[in-house]
């Protein structure tokens, strides 16, 4: 169903940098050539929809006549308290939001690990706990089961949380899907949650309100879902790396193009104004809840309304296209020419998330 992006890239450095946790190729690279290497496609004889190689939001196994989707998450953000959010929300939306990219919107259960440093303050960690749980009231969803460790000082930046989430599903929509003429939908305003981040952890003072976007969205797609039926073809939320970076990878998965309507594209006015000033391309910063949909031409209308009928899809709109070449290109249609746009090493803003 799925397949690698290109054959196995060689890691250029002999030490990881932050470049290899942040989306893009250099994260790819990493992946492929490392953590790749022997990946069971098949364990039980049961099958996979979508297994490891096919480094989609998570995996699909067949149980029974169902499909079961797995995901797991690490939390490594800082600072960990931002406008709009924390860990603790962001660590359960994360998980979610990965099952709903793939179909499944039914969340079965969360697992959640907790890495702590000593000296860490008990009222921040009540704080998180219960941003934790209100979260998983918001998706219909609770942590089943967990772990907790503590670090000594010095040895952890606080707080790591890894998340695990499990959902069935009749139906797994991989983000390969795509197919010339397909439409392209991005459910609200990008770079909501990066430019959030970073203006918090540096303390900057910029006009207009700046406020991640993080939200559960298991919710949307599930409308959405039920009004695009079998012409909802491929799925994904643009995290690290931001918009281009998913959509670079889905392009080079399914080997379509992808002509993207710079205009088209929602960036609310305080992340644009932010990123103006910083010299940062809104389309290459992290969103925490929103995803980018690939639909057949015919239902793209239903979708769209459906996705608007949902207050976290109200901003959706229609963004692109999918072309036959050049293959596994994004090509930006700026409205005065169009020019390929290149995949971003890395995230700009590293530990967003």
């Amino acid at each position: 169903m799925t397949t690698l992006l290109s054959p196995r890239p060689a890691i250029l450095d002999e030490r990881i940098s932050m470049k290899y946790g942040a989306g893009g190729r250099a994260m790819r690279a990493l992946i492929e050539g490392v953590f790749l290497a022997g990946a069971a496609e098949a364990p039980n004889g049961n099958g996979f929809a979508v297994g490891l190689s096919a480094m989609d939001d998570g995996a699909a196994i067949r149980v029974g006549d169902r499909w079961l989707v797995i995901t797991t998450d690490s939390h490594v953000i800082h600072p960990v308290f931002f406008p709009g959010g924390d860990i603790g929300r962001l660590s359960i939306s994360g998980t979610v939001n990965d099952l709903a990219m793939m179909g499944a919107t039914e969340v079965l259960g969360l697992t959640c690990g907790v890495i702590l440093e000593e000296g860490f303050a008990l009222d921040d960690l009540r704080r998180i706990q219960a941003s934790l749980a209100d979260t998983c009231r918001e998706a219909g969803t609770t942590v089943v089961t967990g772990d907790t460790k503590v670090m000594g000082k010095g040895e952890l930046d606080g707080i790591v949380l890894n998340t695990t989430g499990i959902a069935l599903t009749d139906r797994v929509v991989p983000d390969s899907g795509l197919r010339p003429g397909d439409v392209l939908i991005v459910t609200g305003t990008i770079g909501d949650h990066g430019m959030a981040v970073m203006a918090a952890r540096h303390g900057l003072d910029l006009e207009g309100e700046l406020r991640s976007d993080v939200a559960p969205l298991n919710g949307l797609i599930r409308a959405m879902l039920a009004a695009g039926g079998e012409d909802v073809v491929a799925m994904k939320d643009p995290t690290r790396g931001g918009l281009a970076s998913a959509l670079h990878e889905m392009a080079s998965k399914a080997g379509v193009g992808i002509l993207l309507y710079e205009s088209a594209v929602p960036v609310a006015p305080g992340v644009r104004a932010a990123a103006e000033l910083l010299g940062i391309e809104p389309l290459h910063v992290a969103n925490e809840g929103k995803a980018v949909i690939g639909v057949r031409p015919g239902a793209a209308q239903r979708v769209l309304k459906a996705l608007r009928g949902h207050p976290l899809g109200r901003h959706a709109e229609i963004v692109g296209t999918c072309l036959a070449d050049p293959p596994g290109a994004l090509v930006l249609d700026t409205g005065f020419g169009r020019r390929l746009l290149a995949e971003p090493e890395g995230e700009p803003l590293p530990r967003i998330c």
